[in-house]
């Protein structure tokens, strides 16, 4: 069984698997874990961590991460029930990359006949890529940047860049974990909460569009836009029903000149980086390399079965119709040199016409990021996403998400700082995130 954050079998009904990020362990979880032991106690929910995936485990993939995790939670399920402990209630919490291993695996979960077993509650994920980490970018720099780094991480770097062709569907794994008809949204649809979290800068490793499933990011320039907080959490939650405002001018002012000033500031770094960031992308590359090919040979062995999960039992149909017709750091900061780039203002998407691509319930969450008011509209580019992203938008909207936009202020790492993953004090601002998390918590 895996690692349940120390909560001890008794009464507790209710499941909450929480399940980590790409490069990550159960530990990165240990501030989310014990903040649910201290709201909950034990005879209301029994926390389980993930721990199948950890480390380089976590380049095999998100449906060799999904299966593990589903098994894992399987085994945990049965064997609390041999202690005389049942178990009737479900949530799922994943972080980054772990939030689409939990989207696969509750797939697989619902497939197998759990969710007539099991009452599906909360559904979320923090910081999570949905839509991938490919780069919204144009013509050649799409080719450059974007299939190089999918080979950077083995199956999941081409899975998270949307170069892969998952089994015999001709398309990305993201896209047929998204498809209306797939036995995955069919699962999501069936928890009684859906929430994500999404920082709206600063997070290298999974930007705002893609967290927070999103055709338009209102966020590029934060100084020439007011934004609006839910009140009671230190300007850390956006209110996602009026994001954003106009700017005065002199607010404006005063924002670029502190920019300057803070730039000034972090001269050294840059400088820094600039020294660095060239011998370190090496070691980082010549890394990738080796647990590239040790991914490949584990994925090999999970193939003929001989890596503990008998293949078969979670290789069932992944459609409800036939889909056939139908080095962290490093990484982060070489990601974070490409801007994003937008569709023409004449293109289908960015026009906003009818498509298939586009639903209503997009369309208008659209318009409330956007800051929409009687006096003043904000108005935002469309990114260059695939058609594949732009179908994938549509149809997690369909299902529908809350959505919390998070202004992490203090660090130039909040993709780490949105959960605590680690103790210090300078990730203070993610201990109002998980607080604001846990007070929307069903048990």
């Amino acid at each position: 069984m895996g690692e349940e954050a120390a909560t001890k079998p008794g009464s507790a009904d209710h499941l909450v698997v929480l399940v980590h990020g790409l490069w990550g362990n159960p530990k990165h979880l240990e501030y989310v874990a014990s903040s649910l032991r201290e709201k909950y106690a034990e005879d209301k929910a029994y926390v389980l961590v993930a721990a199948r995936n950890s480390g380089s485990f976590t380049y095999d993939g998100i449906e060799l991460g999904g299966e593990r995790v589903t098994q894992e939670v399987e085994e945990t399920i049965e064997e609390l029930e041999r202690g005389g402990q049942k178990i009737t209630k479900l949530s799922f919490m994943g972080y980054s990359l772990g939030g689409l291993v939990a989207r696969y695996a509750v797939g697989l979960l619902y497939n197998r006949g759990w969710f007539e077993k099991l009452e599906p509650v909360n559904f979320t994920t923090f910081a999570t890529p949905h839509l991938g980490v490919r780069t919204p970018l144009v013509g050649y720099h799409n080719h450059l940047w974007n299939v190089l780094g999918a080979r950077m991480l083995s199956m999941s770097g081409r899975q998270l860049f949307l170069t892969d062709k998952f089994r015999d569907t001709g398309r990305p794994l993201l896209s047929v974990l998204a498809d209306p008809d797939s036995i995955f949204i069919r699962a999501l649809s069936r928890f009684r909460n859906r929430s994500l979290y999404a920082n709206i800068v600063n997070d290298r490793s999974a930007v705002y569009y893609t967290t927070s499933i999103s055709k338009t990011d209102p966020f590029v320039k934060p100084d020439a836009i007011k934004i609006n907080y839910v009140p009671g959490y230190d300007d850390i939650i956006v209110d996602a029903k009026n994001p954003v405002s106009p700017r005065d001018e002199e607010a404006l002012y005063q924002r670029l000149y502190g920019g300057g000033r803070n730039f000034i500031r972090r001269m050294p770094f840059f400088a820094f980086i600039c020294i660095f960031l060239p011998v370190a992308l090496t070691v980082f590359s010549v890394t990738s390399v080796v647990q590239t090919a040790r991914s490949k040979q584990r994925i090999k062995l999970h193939e003929a079965g001989k890596l503990g999960i008998k293949t078969g039992m979670y290789r069932i149909p992944l459609m409800i119709q036939d889909v056939r017709q139908t080095t962290e750091d490093i990484y982060e900061n070489v990601a974070n040199t490409h801007d994003q780039e937008y569709l023409p203002d004449d293109s289908i998407e960015a026009m906003g016409q009818e498509s298939p691509l586009l639903s209503k319930s997009n369309r208008e969450q659209e318009k409330l990021a956007n800051g929409d008011s009687p006096a003043h509209t904000l108005e935002f580019p469309t990114l260059a996403l695939t058609s594949d992203q732009f179908a994938m938008v549509q149809a997690l909207d369909d299902v529908g998400f809350e959505k919390h936009p998070v202004h992490i202020h203090n660090v130039n790492h909040s993709h780490a700082a949105i959960i605590v993953r680690m103790p210090v004090e300078r990730f203070y601002e993610g201990k109002v995130v998980i607080r604001h998390w846990l007070e929307r918590f069903e048990i």
